[in-house]
């Protein structure tokens, strides 16, 4: 029975071969002076020599002994000339992981049918599947000339994809180059080449290059969206051009809703959330059906302080959600996400009983530490921190992630509410396992600050910095702390002007140096710094400053607007009840 089995399988896959073949075949194959075949055979294409070599070289890939079915089916693919049989030669090599004879019978496929785009591709797939990127010159500027004008674009999407595998990836670079020196200068596809080109220019580091390439596609189709998308991997404070050709794309005539969002992402992360909740409900208004931008716009107006937009916005995700397809692990964790916001904006109302109801409707396991750690919250605010604490600890840490995570949102919990010494304890525990952990020390000097401790403070930072020489939120820190308490304002200075280098757009860091110049005494400049930080990200904390600037310029009315924003952002922000309470003023 096995035996049979085995011949049923060989059958069919050689029946289906022979179909193959017959569809390429014409006229049947006869030795001169042979008699008319019967009408079977005829119509098979195949003699029955044929048919036995066949059959045998089947028989041998499926055994022990892939090799024989390699080398007979090849030959057979030579003496018909037929495609199908080469392409089947091909995948017996590739089933044995027989590169090189591969390689072969895709050459003699190419070399038999050079107008074949299949022998072509596997040519070119198969070379770089061999670490062979000097050969591919040829194959991919064959694969352009055979695509057809329409296909073109989609073969240049997929270059970079195809070359990622190469490890020399510089050199995948100048091979890519060089077979598509005709298509980067065609108008029709300069901008799909060069962002092709970029992409690979990216994957081998070469940044300048990436960014070089990235302008000449824009340049010859700034509505491309394979230029766009690669300008967003490149957007950084320090090469401006990059964003802007983002920006230029964004009002082309139909713009990928799915880019403006990762623009937007991109926005959160370098803290302009205003500019980022712009872009949302520009998402939102065009394409109002689709569920992830209404979520990521909630979370934004969260953090604006703008609650009951934020809570129409996360329950029209919710109410989109569930008519929604996709992985269900990626619906679960956003569904998680909503409902610890629904549950952070019950929280701020004082509605403790709907905060907790919101956190009781999370199943997702990954959001479990946030969601326990706003239960701590509302614990901590009914005059329970212990229990709270309690509930933080008694979270499984089945890695040294969880147990890091567990640590981080019980300091958290104590610095929400003030507790310094018991927050430093922790993680004077945490930097004794991690004494190189750049994040601790920063953490610990924070909270070392918060205690009048400004010595610990001061030689933590510069730990920090020495550990991680690009830490620009520790130059920062350590320039603000000088300034704040007016001293070395030179040194100040230069702390956070090191920090711009690194982060030149963020609103914080621009807050720190106009602190600095109003110090020095430099009004006029602090309040040009200020606002424009200001209007980067409406803050409680920058408010502060910007009030208490214009509150010293005698623009009192202003100053005082400013200050009642603030608290509309977050009432509780300790810096702007400080400044209220020193300034002796009353709103």
């Amino acid at each position: 029975m096995i035996l049979n089995a085995r011949f049923g399988a060989v059958a069919a896959a050689l029946w289906v071969t022979i179909q193959a073949a017959s569809a390429q075949t014409s006229p049947p194959m006869m030795r001169p002076g042979a008699p008319a075949a019967s009408t079977d055979a005829a119509t098979s294409g195949l003699s029955a020599e044929m048919f036995y070599q066949l059959l045998l070289g089947e028989l041998s890939a499926r055994s022990d002994d892939p090799g024989m079915g390699f080398s007979l089916m090849l030959d057979a693919a030579r003496k018909s000339n037929d495609p199908a049989l080469f392409e089947r030669a091909v995948e017996i090599a590739l089933q044995a992981r027989a590169g090189e004879s591969a390689l072969q019978a895709a050459q003699a496929w190419k070399q038999a049918h050079p107008a074949s785009r299949e022998a072509n591709r596997y040519l070119l797939q198969i070379l770089i599947a061999l670490n062979r990127p000097a050969d591919t010159v040829e194959p991919l500027r064959a694969e352009m000339s055979l695509a057809t004008p329409a296909e073109r674009q989609s073969v240049l999407t997929a270059v970079p994809r195809l070359y990622a595998r190469l490890s020399d990836k510089k050199q995948a670079v100048q091979v890519v180059e060089q077979a598509l020196t005709e298509w980067l200068t065609r108008s029709e596809t300069t901008a799909a080449a060069w962002a092709a080109v970029g992409r690979l220019r990216l994957a081998a580091g070469d940044n300048a290059g990436a960014l070089a390439a990235a302008s000449k596609a824009h340049a010859a189709n700034p509505a491309a969206e394979g230029s766009a998308l690669l300008a967003l991997d490149l957007m950084d404070p320090r090469q401006p051009q990059a964003e802007a050709m983002v920006r230029r794309y964004l009002v082309s005539e139909k713009p990928l809703p799915e880019l403006r969002m990762a623009y937007a992402r991109a926005l959160i992360d370098a803290q302009r959330v205003t500019e980022a909740s712009d872009q949302l409900q520009r998402v939102t208004a065009e394409k109002p059906e689709l569920p992830e931008p209404w979520l990521l716009l909630g979370l934004v107006q969260v953090q604006e302080n703008r609650l009951e937009p934020a809570e129409a916005s996360l329950n029209r995700y919710l109410q989109l959600l569930q008519d929604a397809r996709g992985p269900a692990a990626e619906r679960s964790r956003g569904r998680s996400q909503a409902y610890l916001a629904l549950a952070q904006i019950a929280e701020k109302r004082q509605d403790l009983a709907a905060a907790n109801a919101w956190l009781d409707r999370i199943e997702n396991a990954q959001e479990l530490v946030s969601a326990q750690a706003r239960r701590a919250s509302i614990l901590a605010r009914q005059g329970r921190l212990e229990e709270g604490r309690k509930l933080l600890r008694q979270l499984p840490d089945r890695t040294p992630a969880d147990a890091r995570m567990k640590l981080m949102a019980e300091v958290q919990l104590l610095r929400e509410n003030r507790q310094w010494k018991q927050a430093g304890e922790l993680l004077q525990q945490a930097v004794a396992k991690e004494p190189s952990d750049a994040e601790l020390l920063y953490d610990l000097a924070m909270v070392a600050e918060k205690t009048g401790d400004f010595a610990s403070t001061e030689r933590l930072l510069r730990k920090a910095i020495d550990i991680k020489p690009d830490f620009h939120h520790a130059y920062n820190a350590l320039g603000f702390s000088l300034a704040d308490r007016n001293q070395r304002l030179p040194e100040a200075r230069r702390l956070i002007q090191k920090a711009l280098e690194f982060a030149p757009e963020d609103p914080f860091i621009t807050d720190s140096l106009a602190w600095v110049e109003f110090r020095a005494g430099n009004k006029a400049e602090a309040l040009r710094l200020l606002e424009r930080a200001y209007r980067q990200r409406p803050d409680a904390e920058i408010a502060a400053h910007l009030g208490e600037v214009l509150w010293s310029l005698n623009q009192r009315e202003r100053a005082q607007a400013i200050w009642r924003e603030g608290l509309m952002l977050n009432r509780e922000n300790e810096t702007l009840q400080e400044t209220l309470k020193r300034l002796r003023v009353s709103l």
